[in-house]
Formats: C-alpha cells, structure tokens, sequence
C-alpha cells in the first residue's frame, strides 16, 4: 500500500493526486487545480475568466518536461484520468477500512527517529530539518531556532511553487530562442536549395551535351557488338547441335557395347564406326580468329576535357556584375569558369563533335568462314 500511495502523489503539490485527475499527452497525471497553476504560471499574459484559462496555449510537463499544447478549453480540455481517480477511491475504502491498530499507525506517523514515540510536529530552522518537540527541549536541537510545520510548509511549498514557476518562464524562454534557431536553419535550408537548383540547371544542360554524344559513339559501339555476338551465338549453336549428335552417338555405342550376339553386334558397328569418325571431326565448322573478341580499338581521349570541367567553380561576386553586363551575343553558355575564376569562352559551334583521337578510329574484324 505504501509503495501505491506514492504512485497517487501529485508533482506539484506533493500531496495525494485530488480530483478531477487529468493525464497529459505523456501520459503523467496531475490535479487539474495543480495544472491550472503550472499553465498560468508559463502563461501570464494569457485572457483568463475566474481564474480559469480560456483560450489555448502551452506548458510543459513537470515531471519529463515534454510540451503540453492545450486548445482553446486549456487544462479543462485535458482528459480525465478515470482509472486513476477510482484507484484513489479504492485506497482510501482500503486505509479507512483497515484495522484499529494499522490506522493508528498512520496517523501517528511520521514518528521522530530518536523519540520513537514522538510526531515530527515542529521545524528546526537551524539545521533545515523536521524534528519533534522531544528534540527541541531535551535533545539535539534544544539550542536551534526552531518554527511551526505547518508555516514553514506552506513558505516552502510556496518556494517551490514559485520556483516552477521560474522555471517554466526559463524554459519558455528558451524554447523561444530554439524556434529562432529553427526558422534560421529553414531559412538557410530554403536559400541552399533554390541556389543548388540553379547549379543543377546549369550541370543539366552539360549533361544533355554529354548525353547525346556518348548515345552517338554508344551506337557504334552497339552495332560491332551485336554483329559479332550474333556470330559468335551461330557458332555457339552449330556446336551445341554437333554436341547433341555426338552424345547420341555415345549412347547408341553403349547400348551396342551391351550387345551379347556376336552377329548382331557386327552388323551395327559397321555403321556406328563410321558414324563416330565423322563426329569426331569438327572441320567443318567454322572456328573464330584470335582477338576476335576485342573491343578497344575504340579509343577516345578525354584528358583536355576532364581538365576544363576539374576547373568548374562559382563565379567571384566581383564578376558578377561583369556576367550580366557581357555581351548578349555571347550568352550564357558561353562563359566558363576555371580554377576559380570567371573567363570568357569561345561560342561553341553547331554541330561540333567531340573530339576523338583520329588515330584510334575504330576498326572491324572480319570473322573467318
């Protein structure tokens, strides 16, 4: 039952949870009247009416400190913690219905550590402890400055209280200072993204360039490519088809083999022999030249170009002015940048291919028949 009682007490006011009980989005529990408090306390600025909050606003949790959106019914939008409420229901049936003796007991503590006997019924201010009335006359707090329970709770409930409070603004405040930050990072973010739009705009373009060349030197390399593996599949198959008469033959000499009547046997080997000598040949199908299967006569040699698009790089601000006011006839693709800085280039002629070694032109083997 003790270890029950402390799970019914209240955060904020430390004392039994009293109804109406409402349970946040975390899923903690408070006394709507504690809740009120707390909400008031991070909302001071709010519109209220008799001392109840009537429009929405926000508070965290004092237990985990996660953020508590309310709507315009504030804590009285909260929902009721039912469960919890019946089991303070119940653990009040269960400590009135105890024994006599058991319900002593509880009233009686908690009971002083020295004086066993005694009720903590006084506050000793000197060392910051309740004690009992035993201590203060005859024991160790006979010469401290001492005051009543009750007075020094409610200044210390209201400390505490006041210091949630505080503590509330506190982290008000800085959640304040957080949502900056985050509108900044947006901010930032947002700005990234239109400029690394633009960029790509600008490397789309190139690609399309890039694109459209290797789709042309791509298709050269295609049509040798299909020429001979569509040779090299009709090879594959006039001796895949001589494999398949060899391996009937085979099995037509085992079973031949497996002939016991002499007479039988002679009269099939004749045949059989004649048969596995012709298989046994392959000159007549067509055999494929040495390197037949290469493909690096097609060469092409990109260093210049790789160079000039390694140099790529934002244009300086200085020079920007300088981009808008060039000459029209130039355009826009017709200024590169390199190793930092922006040059002029030369308009690109229609049409021009991409430069290719002439000496590496591609050539064709000849497949022999």
């Amino acid at each position: 039952m003790d270890n029950l009682e402390k799970q019914l007490i209240c955060p904020i006011c430390l004392e039994m949870f009293t109804k109406p009980v409402v349970i946040l989005p975390c899923q903690h529990n408070l006394c709507r009247k504690c809740a009120n408090d707390v909400f008031q306390a991070a909302n001071p600025y709010l519109p209220t009416r008799s001392g109840s909050l009537t429009s929405g606003g926000r508070f965290r949790c004092p237990s985990c400190r996660h953020e508590v959106v309310l709507d315009r019914h504030g804590v009285y939008g909260l929902q009721r913690n039912l469960l919890v409420e019946n089991i303070i229901d119940m653990f009040k049936q269960e400590s009135s219905s105890s024994s006599g003796p058991t319900q002593e007991r509880k009233e009686e503590t908690p009971m002083c550590d020295v004086h066993e006997d005694e009720k903590i019924n006084i506050y000793c201010v000197t060392h910051a402890v309740p004690t009992c009335s035993m201590c203060k006359v005859f024991g160790a707090h006979k010469d401290c400055e001492v005051a009543p329970l009750g007075t020094v709770y409610e200044t210390k409930r209201s400390e505490l209280s006041d210091g949630i409070a505080m503590m509330v603004g506190n982290n008000d405040r800085i959640q304040g200072i957080i949502s900056q930050l985050d509108e900044a990072c947006r901010v930032i973010e947002e700005n990234a993204r239109r400029q690394k739009t633009k960029v790509c705009e600008k490397f789309d373009h190139l690609y399309s360039v890039l694109e459209e060349k290797k789709r042309q030197m791509s298709q050269k390399v295609t049509a040798e490519q299909e020429e001979k593996v569509n040779y090299i599949q009709g090879l594959t198959k006039n001796y895949g088809d001589h494999l398949e008469e060899s391996c009937k033959i085979v099995e037509r000499g085992i079973q031949t083999m497996e002939e016991t009547e002499m007479a039988l046997f002679l009269q099939n080997v004749r045949d059989l022999l004649k048969k596995i000598e012709d298989a046994s040949s392959t000159a007549h199908l067509d055999k494929v030249e040495r390197g037949y299967e290469k493909m690096d006569h097609y060469k092409v040699d990109f260093r210049r170009e790789r160079k000039a698009l390694s140099n790529l790089n934002f244009i300086p601000d200085d020079d920007d002015e300088n981009e808008e006011g060039g000459d029209g006839e130039a355009g826009e693709g017709a200024r590169t940048v390199s190793g930092g800085a922006a040059v002029s280039a030369p308009p690109a002629q229609p049409n021009a291919p991409q430069q290719i070694n002439p000496s590496l032109s591609p050539t064709r083997s000849t497949p022999s028949t």
